[in-house]
């Protein structure tokens, strides 16, 4: 990085002259005050402090090219010159203008001097005057080292600090830049910069540009870095965050609602949402806000709907028919992140599930299920649908749709293999006619193959649950038999070398052709070798092994033994 090198400033000499010199008279001199001893002894001390201090600084060797004292040394002359004055009027009990008068003034003039003191120990502490790289820095690039890096976060974060309004709107401009160029930053910025100063800036009364530019740069920080998120939350940046999407501009309400759906990936922020009010300003935002702020609100209201005081507030704030509203009218975007928040509702509990279908959420949900066709929108509705399918109400509904079963059907031929597993395991656990059975019979080779899946957990389970139940119907059992695949997947399954798949779901499925009694099926199954399985699973106790043999065995069972030993 190549400075742009400024000549010392003579003014900037002189002031640090005159402030050297005020110095060495005020701390002799406050020794000789009589009254109020003990604001001058803490007076005196702070005074002693901006002097070490500014030793420091004029012993640093680019301290007079810094671009911030000739402000910074103004402003401490002016204050040490008012110090003097209440100086004067101590030390002469005839000009003092009145006890409580004068005690306050004290006080302020110490508070003044604590403020200059954070100001200049910031600019020591930063190494910004150490090296003649700090004094204005030109913009790193990808090929600047580690250390110039770090050199011009801290610049940038000490002009923020105690710069004025142009130096705070170009140090903004200059992170906001740095952050879009090199996305790795953030994490740096997050370690070597005070990331609390750029929050303060979010406050109402700061400047508008500068407001506007530190909700671009808080956002593009907690978008990039977990690490910078993790910062931003703990600095207290969720509650400043919040006002704004109450009360700023549009681009600002998106920005900041980005930010604030970033700081909630984090599970453990949900919580602070609730205590900040939060729940009813991103409602609010969702309902009216731009598509950009609505899908980041609704993002943010997914994060935290984990969190059982942002359910309770979501409810009783009216939440739920909006989100379902915009499950069904939103972008796509919208859809799944809403469908996401109802599907995580849906399964918090028996209250939810009531208020979801009062609203009419499962018809909502069913409308989606049958328009999307992204697979994350598709797993949240299904996951929904699940959850809610306990409620007695919610299954009579779902009984009664026609193409319910047929996009599960289809879902378990075509989709994913997770929109397979809860598509099969709504397909075991929804009554449905045997008319509605026979016609997804054409899931049937899917739902045998689904059972030799060893992950995830629980799908060779629901598969059979789901294989068990359309075999209720006798045509099923006969289309079952006739596809070769099938048994020999069944039959293989059946296996004792086979460790993939629990021998109790082929038997159970066997069991269930089987039920009807039908003796081409009993045949089919015999040749293919499921009768030598049984046997020796029925021998070690499988559970269903012997009355899956008892089904399979028959009193044409034998004379099928004799015609193959025969031939």
């Amino acid at each position: 990085m190549q400075p742009q090198v400024h000549q010392p400033s003579n003014t900037t000499h002189q002031t640090l002259d005159q402030i050297n010199q005020l110095l060495t008279h005020l701390l002799p001199f406050s020794l000789s005050i009589k009254s109020f001893t003990s604001r001058w002894q803490v007076l005196r001390s702070k005074l002693a402090t901006v002097k070490s201090l500014l030793t420091e600084i004029s012993d640093s060797p680019h301290w007079s090219e810094n671009e911030l004292l000739p402000t910074l040394l103004p402003n401490l002359l002016s204050i040490l010159l008012r110090v003097q004055t209440l100086c004067e009027q101590c030390s002469d009990p005839e000009k003092i203008p009145g006890k409580l008068l004068m005690q306050s003034d004290l006080d302020m003039g110490s508070g003044w001097l604590t403020k200059q003191i954070q100001h200049l120990d910031l600019l020591c502490r930063s190494g910004v005057l150490r090296q003649s790289t700090a004094i204005v820095l030109s913009h790193p690039d990808r090929n600047s080292s580690k250390d110039d890096l770090v050199l011009f976060i801290r610049d940038v974060f000490t002009r923020i600090q105690i710069g004025g309004i142009e130096f705070k709107k170009k140090a903004l401009e200059s992170l906001i830049q740095l952050l879009n160029e090199d996305e790795k930053s953030a994490g740096l910025v997050a370690k070597e910069g005070h990331v609390g100063y750029l929050i303060n800036l979010l406050d109402v009364n700061m400047d508008c540009y500068i407001r506007e530019q530190a909700v671009f740069a808080v956002s593009t920080l907690v978008y990039l870095s977990e690490q910078s998120r993790k910062c931003v939350f703990e600095e207290g940046g969720l509650g400043p965050l919040l006002r704004i999407i109450e009360s700023g501009s549009v681009i600002m309400k998106e920005k900041a609602v980005l930010a604030v759906e970033c700081i909630t990936n984090d599970p453990e922020n949900a919580w602070a949402i609730s205590a900040y009010g939060g729940v009813s300003v991103l409602l609010d935002l969702i309902k009216s806000g731009s598509i950009s702020a609505q899908i980041h609100g609704v993002g943010a209201l997914k994060n935290v709907s984990t969190n059982e005081d942002v359910r309770i507030a979501l409810a009783e704030e009216g939440g739920i028919p909006v989100l379902l509203q915009l499950m069904v009218s939103g972008r796509a975007l919208i859809q799944e992140k809403a469908a996401n928040c109802i599907a995580i509702l849906a399964s918090s509990g028996e209250y939810y599930r009531d208020l979801l279908i009062q609203e009419k959420g499962l018809q909502r949900l069913l409308h989606l299920l049958h328009e999307s066709s992204s697979p994350d929108t598709l797993e949240y509705v299904l996951r929904a649908i699940h959850s809610l399918s306990s409620s007695d109400c919610a299954s009579r509904i779902l009984s009664s749709y026609t193409t319910f079963s047929v996009q599960l059907a289809e879902l378990i031929k075509h989709g994913s293999l997770m929109l397979q597993y809860i598509s099969a395991s709504l397909l075991a656990n929804v009554s449905i006619s045997d008319e509605k059975k026979r016609a997804i019979a054409g899931c049937i080779p899917s739902l045998v193959k689904l059972m030799e899946s060893a992950k995830p957990d629980g799908l060779q389970e629901v598969a059979t649950n789901a294989l068990v139940s359309l075999l209720t119907v006798k045509s099923n059992r006969k289309e079952l038999v006739k596809d070769e695949k099938s048994v020999m997947r069944l039959v293989q399954m059946l296996d004792g070398k086979n460790d993939v798949v629990s021998k109790k779901f082929p038997v159970a499925v066997v069991a269930a052709i089987m039920a009807g009694g039908s003796q081409g099926c009993r045949k089919r199954l015999v040749e293919a070798g499921a009768y030598a399985h049984l046997q020796k699973l029925a021998d070690g106790e499988v559970a269903g092994a012997k009355k899956a043999l008892q089904r399979l065995s028959g009193n044409r069972l034998k004379s099928i033994f004799t015609r193959t030993w025969s031939n």
